[in-house]
Parts: structure tokens; sequence; C-alpha cells
């Protein structure tokens, strides 16, 4: 054989006497190895997306690619992207670059896109004759039945109310979520095989079993109900809650009348969207009464930013103590070194003509009660095994009906994981979710590499608009620049075939093996210099030590 070969790799071509004369490296003590790591985007998204999967296809343009890699876990992106919180961008390693990648807003992007197109998912198991009822038509319960028709079983969704959607038609507001998006989403899912029956409550849990054939059933049904706080009064005026507010917005006739001024009890997301929407109904003073301080609320600081710019005003610290007709008795707080409110003693007054009150929800499980096996807790959630399967064999729960933070996210990711539990035990299996890569560390990528290209701005609605309407308040992404954030992604801890690791190679150790295959090292030739790990951008590559 010839060293002058042209086929040979160029390390092996050299003259004898090198320390590349045959094979190279016999004194490497390190080698390197392709890795893939969990992108943190992907570890914290409550409902399992492979953010960084989709976000790739978005960033060739392929735009149809990246919408069905991203509904083989979530089937509602279009609402998804528009009211998460977003807790992949907070964990997103560019933000310790420049800014996070606006994830929701190429999400919403891809939503859209599909509802536009008429893009629909592939079922991806043939039919295997098991049948699933899911109780509720909420995120949860919509998520449940989708996974489970893509699985292949036959299933029915029964929803109490006259419209689907739960809490995300219910209990957001049109100025987040367009009724046009919501209705579009949900038609997608009956139409890839999934019934639906409104105004059907179940009420008869073991009937669904023993006398409709049922071979499982799920069940999803919101937070609806109200929670209460005695408040003294002398002659109180108009109280309402939040959830019935929210609730009549989309059902009555007419426009609702709260009043000219209105304060809101509460310091959570509900809250802010109850004041806002009352400032859109006409009331000229939309004032929030919340006992704690902005750094204790639950709801997320940019609900509270919004409220306030469209002339919501927040009374921190306060707690209402008494009511007499229109005149509210309000003491000031103060927090504890524990961060607790504490009394003061001090008080003042506030006068409106309507309170409504949002302190949270609850779950109605007084259908469950009579379910043999069925454990409510004292907070009334139900006991559920790490199957999501409740003491009667074969029923099980998710959503807000267990013990977890209440968002669409994580609701529509409890119904993707129930179908996954509920699917191997139809089969007599036992689901088993796959393991983990480990985490993507913004200190293995090598950010300079990057360019700096901070976050594009989403349009907003002007603040006249936004006080008079409930037109959408955040604007889209159009093509081109849904295409920019996407490319912002840093692909951290996944070889996005950069072609770094083949040029600064000194010994031509890798190979290239085609597009979308990635590359491979040829460890005849590999030295162990690590100049392939330490120069990879997104840190695919770890140097390990040589076997003995």
């Amino acid at each position: 054989m010839s060293n002058t070969d042209p086929k040979l790799p160029y390390a092996i071509t050299l003259d004898p006497g090198t320390s590349l004369a045959n094979h190279t490296g016999s004194w490497r003590t390190f080698m390197p190895v392709y890795r893939d790591a969990l992108p943190p985007c992907n570890n914290a998204c409550p409902a399992g997306e492979n953010i960084q999967g989709w976000l790739y296809h978005a960033e060739e343009g392929n735009y149809q690619a990246a919408w069905n890699v991203l509904v083989q876990d979530n089937p509602m992106p279009a609402i998804m992207g528009r009211v998460c919180y977003h807790p992949c961008e907070s964990a997103c390693n560019r933000k310790d670059l420049d800014e996070a990648v606006a994830v929701h807003a190429v999400e919403r992007f891809l939503g859209d896109e599909a509802l536009k197109q008429g893009w629909m998912p592939e079922a991806t198991h043939a039919d295997t004759g098991k049948r699933v009822l899911v109780v509720g038509a909420g995120p949860s319960g919509l998520s449940a039945a989708y996974h489970l028709r893509r699985l292949g079983h036959a299933v029915t969704i029964r929803e109490a109310g006259p419209m689907a959607g739960g809490m995300m038609r219910f209990g957001i507001p049109k100025y987040r979520l367009p009724r046009d998006i919501l209705d579009g989403e949900i038609a997608r899912i009956v139409n890839f095989g999934v019934t639906l029956e409104l105004n059907q409550k179940v009420e008869d849990i073991p009937a669904a079993f023993e006398s409709e054939g049922f071979d499982a059933v799920f069940i999803a049904v919101g937070a609806h109900l109200a929670k209460r706080i005695d408040i003294p009064a002398h002659a109180a005026g108009r109280i309402l809650d939040a959830a019935s507010v929210l609730h009549d917005m989309e059902t009555s006739p007419e426009p609702l009348q709260l009043g000219r001024r209105v304060i809101v009890y509460g310091g959570g997301n509900t809250a802010m969207d109850v004041a806002r929407t009352a400032k859109r109904l006409g009331a000229e003073e939309a004032m929030i009464v919340y006992r704690r301080s902005r750094t204790e609320m639950p709801a997320h600081d940019f609900e509270a930013t919004e409220a306030e710019q469209e002339g919501v005003l927040i009374h921190w610290l306060r707690t209402i103590k008494h009511i007499d007709e229109t005149t509210f008795t309000v003491e000031k707080m103060e927090i504890d070194a524990n961060g607790r409110p504490q009394a003061t003693g001090e008080f003042e007054t506030l006068e409106a003509d309507t309170l409504i009150m949002a302190l949270g929800q609850d779950v109605d499980t007084s259908f469950l009660q009579s379910v043999p096996g069925v454990k409510i807790a004292r907070d009334g959630v139900v006991d559920v095994d790490e199957h999501m399967m409740t003491g009667y064999t074969g029923l099980f729960a998710g959503g807000d009906m267990v013990p977890s933070e209440r968002t669409v996210t994580v609701a529509v990711g409890h119904g993707k994981k129930a179908a996954h539990h509920i699917d191997a035990w139809l089969k007599g299996q036992t689901y088993v979710k796959p393991a983990k890569h480990p985490l993507a560390a913004f200190d293995k990528l090598n950010t300079w590499y990057y360019d700096d290209a901070p976050q594009l701005v989403q349009p907003q609605l002007d603040i006249i608009r936004r006080q008079t309407s409930f037109d959408e308040v955040i604007g889209d992404l159009d093509e081109s620049t849904a295409l920019f954030e996407a490319r912002r992604c840093l692909s951290c801890g996944n070889c996005f075939e950069c072609d770094n690791c083949y040029g600064v190679c000194p010994d031509n150790a890798v190979k290239k093996l085609g597009p979308g295959k990635r590359f491979e090292f040829l460890y005849d030739f590999c030295k162990g210099c690590g100049l392939c790990a330490a120069e990879c951008p997104c840190g695919a590559i770890d140097m390990i030590p040589e076997a003995s």
C-alpha cells in the first residue's frame, strides 16, 4: 500500500518516523466522544416538549416538520404560545449570553401557521379496539384524548358545559387567547378522531365501566369553584367571584355591568385578568387589594406590569377588614422576617361599587364521593399513585384534580403522561419514563462562536385599545422574525453539524457521515489532543479516559 494513496486520511500519509506513521496516538490518555445532553429548555417544559428538536427544523424554515415534532408532545401550540408562562425561557442558556430565545413566540407562529394551512398530525399506532372515556374538555382532558388517539385507542370526551376548553375558555380572557384560535385547536383534536360530547355531566363512574364498556376512564375536571372568605359586613354591596365573572364573560349575551369602581381581592394571575377585564368593561377605577407585596404575589410579574399599564391600581400590603355597602375598610400589612404578612393596626378606606373575590378555585369532586377506593385529600384533590391511577382500578386522574401547579402547560403535560400510563395499563404493562441525558450547562458552551442577537420584541396593542376592547394584546411574529428567533437557539449539548470538530482536528480523525448523520471519530488516527472538545460551540463532545 502506497503512503501516497489519496483514499487514505491525511494523517497516515506522513513519512515513517512521525507519531502518525501507521496508527497514531499511542500516548493518548483521553479520547473524544460525541454525547447528547438535555437542553435546559426541554428540561423545564411542563408539557415535555422537545423544544430544541422543533427549533432545529424551524431555523431551517421547515415549519411543518417543526410543527410535527412539536405536536408529538403538545397538541395545542397556538394556545400554548399565548398562555404558557414559558419556564423554558427562564432556563434558556442564551439568557446568560444576551437574552433567552423567545420560544413561546416561535411556538405561537408554528401553531398559527398550522391552523392557516390545515396541517393534521399522523396517527402513530393502529386501532387497538380499546375504549377510553375522558371526563372534562379542558387542557388536560383534551391533551389526554389526543395522545390516547395517537396511540390507537377510541376516545370519548364528555364535558358538562356547553363548550369545550375548560379554564382556557372560562378562565383566560379573549385579549390573551382569541376564541378562534382556541376553537381551531379543539376542532383539530376532534377531527383527529376524538368524540366530543357537550352538556354531558358524568355522575356515575362505575357505570362507565360496567354498563357502557369503557376500558379506562381519565377524569380531568377543572377548578371552577371559587374559594370563599368571611369578611365582616354591616351592609355588603355587590360581591362576585372572579371565576363566575370570567365564565359569564363567555356565556352572557349581554355585557356585564360591574359599576364605576371595582375592587379585586387577590394577587394571582386570575386577579390580574379580572381587573383588566373590569377596565375593558368600562370601570373608571379598577383596583387590586392584596395582603402581600409584589415580591410575594403568586401572579407573574409581567401580568402585574401589564395590568398597571392599562390603569389598574394595585394596593399592595392591604387586607379587607370590613365592608359597609360601598365603603371598604382595609388594614395595612407588613412582611415579617419569615415572609408572612402581619397586621399593623393602621387602617384606610376605599370606595367601590363591586367587590370581586379572586382567592383561588377548588375542584368539584362530589361525583367521586361514592366511587369505591377513591380518596379525596383534605385540600380537595384526588389521591393517585405514581401511574396516575386512583384507588378504583382503571380510573385515572390529572390536571387540577391532583396536586400540581394549575397552569395550562402543566395540565397538557398531565394529559400526555396519563395517556402513556393508561396505554401501558390497557396492554398489561407498566409505563417507564425514558431516562434523561445529563443537563447541558452554560459553561460547556463556546459562546464566542455565536453572534450577538438580542431577542425580538413582539408587537403590542396600544394602551387605549387595550383599555377599551378585547382585541389580542400581544401580536404575532411574521415569518422573517420567527426565522430569526428560531436561529438564536444555541443547540445546547447536541451536535448541529457546524463542522468545527472536522475543521480543527490536526489529525483528520473526524469523519463526516452525511447531512443529518453527524460525525464519527476515527480513533486509529486520534491523538486525544482535545481540540475538538475545546472548540465545539454547543458542548456536544466530552473527553473521557482512554480504556486500559
